[in-house]
Formats: C-alpha cells, sequence, structure tokens
C-alpha cells in the first residue's frame, strides 16, 4: 500500500530547509570537527568552505585528497537538499560520486560551488566545483536518493561550541 506524503506549507518548507542547513553545519559531527561552514544555501546551489588544519592534509600545506571528497559530498548533497521539495521525503543518501582532481588542493581554505543539475523522482544530480588559491582543484558528481522520511527533522541542533577544533583531536596510539 502506498502512503501520500503529507502537504507541506511553503513556510513548513522553508522551516525544512533552514533545519538542514544547520544540520549541514553543526548537526553532522564530521562536518563540525573538520570546520566546514555553509556560505550560501539557496535553491540556486549550495557553497561550502572548509579551513586547512594539518590533521586534513596529505602533505605540508596540500588538503588530503579524501578530505577534498568529502567536501565535495557534502556539498552536492547539500545543493540536493537546499532546493528539495520535502513532501517528496526527507531521507536522504548519497548512492554514488565521482571525483576528479585536478591540482594540489593547496591554500588556507578550500571552497565547494555546488548546485543540483537534475531532479528526478528519488535520484538527484549534483555538480561541485572545488577551489583553493583562486584555481579550481577538484570537481566531482554526486548523486543522492531521497525518500522516506529522516527521523529527528526539525529537532534542534547544538551550538558549534562542544566539539573540539579539529587540530586539537589526539592521533590514535597502540597500547
Amino acid at each position: 500500500m502506498t502512503v501520500a506524503a503529507r502537504t507541506l506549507t511553503d513556510e513548513e518548507q522553508r522551516e525544512r530547509r533552514e533545519w538542514f542547513r544547520a544540520r549541514w553545519e553543526r548537526g553532522v559531527k564530521f562536518n563540525r570537527s573538520c570546520g566546514m561552514r555553509v556560505l550560501r544555501w539557496d535553491r540556486d546551489g549550495v557553497e561550502m568552505v572548509l579551513p586547512y588544519a594539518e590533521v586534513l592534509s596529505a602533505h605540508e600545506g596540500v588538503f588530503h585528497g579524501g578530505v577534498i571528497s568529502a567536501l565535495i559530498d557534502t556539498a552536492g548533497a547539500g545543493a540536493v537538499i537546499a532546493g528539495h521539495d520535502f513532501e517528496k521525503g526527507s531521507l536522504l543518501s548519497t548512492v554514488s560520486m565521482s571525483v576528479q582532481y585536478l591540482a594540489p588542493a593547496r591554500g588556507r581554505e578550500a571552497v565547494a560551488y555546488a548546485r543540483c543539475v537534475r531532479r528526478g523522482r528519488r535520484l538527484h544530480f549534483a555538480d561541485v566545483d572545488v577551489m583553493t588559491d583562486g584555481r579550481i582543484c577538484a570537481r566531482g558528481q554526486v548523486v543522492v536518493t531521497i525518500s522516506g522520511e529522516r527521523p529527528g527533522v526539525g529537532d534542534p541542533i547544538e551550538p558549534i561550541d562542544p566539539i573540539e577544533p579539529i587540530d586539537r583531536i589526539e592521533p590514535l596510539t597502540e597500547e
């Protein structure tokens, strides 16, 4: 049996978009611990910044490629949910992602520019460019699915303060 989703008012749609913006920046522990911040969040796209920290590096002064991939995934999924019709669900999951590294990611910060390029019934596609020091260092495509309801949508999100900055995280040691 198919259950029809309830109709949401424009205000309820707006509140969900705002809640997801706050969640991306403050509610996802990985994003918080890396220091990712949302610069722009609207129907046309998302911009996110990741400040450089030594623990995020591959080599001195260069972001690790996996961290750049995580930024692409986070910004791409954000671009989809920022303009999403929540009557179609709110449980988002990445299905696939491709990344092309174009140059070493050197600089004080990496900025991801993401936009949703296709919205389907369940699958949605986003393109993302990442820039460091004024040049594109990586490009990616993120495919996400949204179906069902995410538990906790609308619950309060903690302020940023409770998590220690990533540069204070202690490395794992063997006992």
